[in-house]
């Protein structure tokens, strides 16, 4: 892992508390920044967003997707996990303890926008870190790769329409234009021009592609933090008056982490498929591409709204429990072998 990404959660602790600052003591700066929209997207927000996940995508190799064939059974799983549990057990997960049992401790307004965060951050699997989880879990290369590639292929048909499916379940409103608008920008444009980018640096040869990639590789992390600190400018009074708001809103999230992991880490057992393409397989499943969920929470409801603030304690989440899963998955290796059914 890169110095961004082992210390992420610091980083973004210091992201609240500057964007706070800049709130608080420049509140004219955050509302300039916030003013300069064009058909309602925030012009250097959109741009920040495109810094953060484009080098995200070059990483990923959709030729890959013919090495599906040789774990069909792992293959099945992720997608199980990712697109028929995941977005919905968060959902559930949402309904349970945002809307109810700790509606009482929360502001009420905020209550739909929450829960819409956190369907938005379900809805959207890993794309990048799944590679750095599963460097240190010695999972299969070519497995992570071919399901972080399936993954970014259904995303782009996929995320809209399960998204607008579970905010109307949670009698939650979201204009269809704008849900597409934002699946187009920061899903569909970006991956075109990744792969295109992608295509002219290996003309030159991988070596020449992975080391672009390793310089550009701290811009993302670079973009994301920067877009963090705007998000607080306008989330600190909030935050101020309701500090109790991201460790609820952690809750949800922790618990579905461990529930897809451990879900889809079973199942590879169940079916017979190595550790090295389970591991992998459980580590996508339970964390989550959170630079499209902040992009679109933002495009949909807004710097302000409860659902980018869920969105980003996702963000702040994530490194520490994803090592935490790591050390799981590694020391039971030898559980998960003894007795198994495995397919060498």
């Amino acid at each position: 892992m890169s110095f961004f990404e082992r210390h992420l959660t610091a980083w973004v602790f210091l992201c609240i508390i500057i964007g706070i600052g800049v709130g608080k003591l420049m509140p004219g700066v955050s509302h300039a920044v916030g003013s300069m929209e064009y058909a309602n997207v925030n012009l250097p927000v959109g741009l920040l967003i495109w810094v953060m996940i484009i080098p995200m995508l070059m990483k990923v190799d959709f030729g890959a997707l013919a090495e599906m064939r040789q774990h069909v059974r792992g293959i099945g799983v992720t997608l199980f996990v990712n697109w028929l549990v995941k977005p919905f057990s968060m959902a559930f997960l949402g309904w349970i303890f945002i809307r109810h049992l700790f509606a009482p401790l929360l502001p009420a307004e905020q209550i739909d926008s929450y829960i819409a965060g956190l369907i938005l951050l379900a809805a959207a699997p890993c794309t990048a870190m799944v590679f750095v989880w599963s460097r240190l879990t010695n999972g299969h290369p070519l497995f992570t790769l071919s399901q972080v590639a399936i993954n970014d292929s259904i995303m782009v048909f996929a995320f809209a329409p399960i998204v607008a499916f579970l905010l109307g379940m949670s009698s939650i409103t979201v204009p269809w234009d704008t849900l597409l608008t934002s699946v187009v920008l920061y899903i569909v444009i970006p991956v075109i021009i990744a792969q295109a980018l992608r295509k002219s640096l290996l003309t030159k040869g991988q070596a020449y592609f992975d080391s672009v990639m390793e310089k550009i590789g701290p811009w993302s992390i670079s973009a994301l933090l920067a877009t963090l600190v705007l998000l607080f400018a306008f989330q600190g009074e909030a935050i101020i008056k309701q500090p109790l708001v991201i460790a609820l809103l952690a809750v949800p999230i922790l618990i579905q982490v461990i529930f897809n992991s451990g879900l889809a880490y079973l199942l590879n057992r169940a079916v017979g498929e190595a550790h090295n393409v389970a591991c992998p397989s459980a580590l996508i499943g339970a964390s989550n591409f959170f630079e499209l969920a902040v992009a679109a929470a933002i495009s949909i409801f807004g710097f302000e709204s409860g659902a980018a603030l869920a969105t980003v304690v996702g963000v702040l989440i994530e490194v520490p429990i994803m090592l935490a899963v790591v050390k799981v998955v590694n020391a039971s290796k030898g559980w998960y072998e003894c007795g198994a059914r495995v397919q060498q």
